[in-house]
């Protein structure tokens, strides 16, 4: 049987379809990238906006439109949601919960009736690593989160924290890497507070995953910028643990901070930023903005876009707030008009720009190791490749068209900046 699966919205979606994707072939079923070939497909949906709901529903009823023969499964956030909703679109023949989602397998070959082998089965792992290429995979190794931010549905949507052990987490990494894997990024709902429930910490699994594991590459996803302890910083000594840190900000104002039940204060997140800067040379910090929450001043906007400017970050997710019904925020009242949200998010954009210009500039003339990746563009008789630099930075250069750099980590210099992306230089071996 053929399956193909589709995500919507955070890496830790992405990562539960890894382990899917890796589940099904367990069973003895064939993973493909095509809608129409699959004779099931499963949808890992999002509702982090109201945006995000309605393109989950645009993508339910498309898959069923291209192809109306397959078995339908919906999870992930909308699906939790909007249980009835989601389960009364056409062509969906199954909804299962975020809560029920370690058994989505398992569920959906019963439930369907398609528990049936193949006459060829394939190993676990084989053609899962679908959405990355084979160079790079993500792993889920906690969900849900104990904090209430405002503006936030997905902690109701991910319920309580659940943290995977330790020795599940090395045993997927080290099956990974030797399929191929050079890779591998730690995701989950609430990253930092990995451990609460098992009486260790996120620094404990880092420090393990070094110590036991080869993987060449570690990296971290989206880290809230709070419960960090001292040791955490050391870790980063270590060059296989990549030099970029994603730190949701969310806004330069410490009041509309404070509206947003956020943990860290302007002043705390600047501590880190220096931090890390201080004793790893060209670290990049990431960062995710809202741009127009409920009440915020002119003078709170003028705060926040000062702050910004002020730390620097190499790349910003920026978001134009959108009502989400069940979240505090939602009732918060002195909501900002479209047009206020539209100009202040235009000018948070040039500014990102600005800042990633700046942070590639100051990379220029260095040499970093550069994990390839298998996507190519044709560029006359050579081919230009791509791929990323320790601390995150895209980058680009030509070769023949006839060489392939997929999955391996050959240095480059970067000697100039392109629109997307900064050019390199491959150094001799």
């Amino acid at each position: 049987m053929k399956i193909h699966l589709k995500t919507l919205g955070c890496r830790l979606n992405e990562a539960e379809l890894e382990t899917w994707a890796q589940a099904f072939q367990k069973f003895g079923h064939q993973i493909t990238r095509n809608t129409e070939d699959a004779h099931l497909v499963v949808i890992n949906s999002c509702a982090v906006t109201q945006d995000a709901a309605r393109k989950s529903r645009n993508l339910i009823r498309r898959i069923h439109r291209d192809n109306p023969q397959a078995k339908l499964v919906v999870s992930g956030c909308y699906a939790t949601l909007n249980e009835d909703e989601a389960a009364a679109l056409l062509g969906v023949d199954l909804v299962i919960s975020n809560r029920d989602k370690h058994q989505l397998v398992e569920k959906a070959l019963a439930e369907l009736n398609m528990e049936t082998m193949p006459a060829m089965s394939t190993e676990p792992g084989e053609t899962s690593l679908f959405t990355r290429g084979r160079q790079r995979a993500f792993i889920k190794v906690q969900d849900g989160c104990r904090y209430r931010c405002t503006f936030c549905i997905v902690t109701v949507a991910r319920g309580d924290e659940v943290s995977r052990p330790i020795a599940a987490i090395i045993d997927e990494i080290n099956a990974l890497h030797q399929q191929g894997i050079n890779e591998v990024i730690l995701t989950g709902v609430h990253l930092g507070g990995y451990g609460s429930d098992l009486g260790n910490n996120l620094t404990d699994l880092v420090k393990t995953i070094l110590a036991q594991t080869e993987i060449p590459r570690l990296r971290l996803g989206s880290l809230e910028p709070w419960e960090f302890s001292d040791d955490f910083f050391t870790l980063f000594e270590q060059p296989r643990l990549m030099p970029h840190l994603h730190l949701p900000l969310q806004s330069g104002s410490d009041a509309v901070l404070r509206r947003m039940a956020r943990r860290c204060k302007t002043e705390e997140f600047a501590s880190i930023v220096q931090r890390v800067r201080t004793q790893i040379p060209h670290f990049n910090i990431t960062t995710d903005i809202i741009v127009g929450f409920p009440g915020e001043t002119e003078q709170e906007w003028q705060d926040s876009y000062a702050f910004i400017k002020k730390i620097g970050f190499g790349h910003i997710h920026i978001f134009t707030y959108s009502k989400r019904e069940g979240t505090k925020a939602a009732t918060l009242p002195d909501p900002i008009s479209n047009e206020l949200k539209k100009q202040r998010s235009q000018q948070l954009h040039e500014l990102a720009n600005d800042m990633k210009q700046q942070f590639c500039k100051a990379n220029l003339g260095n040499t970093f190791p550069i994990l390839w990746e298998a996507y190519a563009e044709p560029c006359g008789e050579q081919q230009r490749v791509f791929g990323y630099t320790p601390n995150y930075l895209r980058v680009s250069c030509l070769i023949d068209k006839d060489d392939s750099l997929e999955n391996q980590t050959i240095n480059a210099r970067l000697i100039a900046l392109e629109e997307n992306c900064t050019l390199t230089q491959l150094m001799p071996a």
